[in-house]
């Protein structure tokens, strides 16, 4: 039986996989390392995680959801919150909602601090899901499979833009 709880500092966290994290120009802008847990403690319609941000840095984009909500919890640092076109002054304690929605609700976390910054994220984990980055106009649409025979997770990830579309019978 999966054992229901977890002390967050016994989440392992681990830099973006090889391939997966920012490259060239944004990794001066861009880092993280996150901590995986929900399967662990046998969540099922929630994602969990712990985030670590250096100072200076941001884990992900600004983006939205059309379907996942997201709430994050500031364990320790400090920096702000982007919310549409807002900014929010954050800090140890604080609690930040993230509803679905389009660019007004789009979000991101910036460590503006001088230590590392920590947080929890938890997320509904419906699927498929929409995001939209509005900094530069991308679209990704993530899907979730059943894991294979082997456990390995499975799914579907596409970042596109808009203006990239295919006619729905192009080349039928």
């Amino acid at each position: 039986m999966t054992h229901p709880i977890i002390n967050i500092a016994d989440v392992q966290l681990q830099p973006f996989p090889p391939g997966m994290g920012p490259t060239g120009d944004t990794a001066e802008r861009f880092e993280a390392r996150m901590g995986r847990f929900g399967v662990q403690i046998g969540a099922k319609k929630l994602g969990y995680n712990i985030t670590a941000v250096p100072p200076g840095k941001r884990a992900f984009p600004l983006h939205c959801h059309r379907v996942n909500e997201e709430m994050f919890f500031i364990i320790e640092g400090n920096g702000e919150v982007r919310i549409g076109e807002e900014r929010y002054p954050i800090r140890a304690g604080d609690v930040i909602a993230c509803p679905p929605g389009g660019p007004e609700k789009a979000h991101q976390i910036i460590n503006t601090g001088t230590t590392e910054m920590r947080y929890l994220a938890v997320s509904t984990k419906e699927s498929p899901e929409i995001c939209e980055y509005p900094d530069t106009g991308k679209i990704g649409i993530l899907a979730e499979y059943p894991p294979a025979a082997d456990g390995t997770p499975q799914g579907f990830r596409m970042v596109t833009r808009a203006d990239m579309q295919v006619g729905y019978w192009d080349e039928e």
